[in-house]
């Protein structure tokens, strides 16, 4: 079972205490809500990287861009 630190003015150096049902339950949910955030900020720069490169080839072609595209640009 998962067990925390609590530390108490009686117990200055800590004890381990088990978790309840319900904090192991809201640390799984933390977790997942941790790892979908993760997951879209993630997908979101590797969006961004491949706009960019796609604005970049596009230049180099001499291809119109997009609206997005040129927005990635900073002159």
């Amino acid at each position: 079972m998962t067990k925390r630190l609590e530390i108490t003015p009686e117990n200055p150096e800590g004890i381990l205490v088990d978790l309840t049902a319900e904090e192991i339950s809201q640390k799984e949910t933390d977790r997942a809500e941790y790892e979908t955030q993760k997951a879209q900020a993630d997908a979101d720069a590797q969006a961004k990287i491949d706009l960019k490169a796609s604005a970049k080839a596009k230049l180099i072609a001499g291809e119109p861009l997009t609206e997005a595209e040129a927005d990635t640009l900073v002159l």
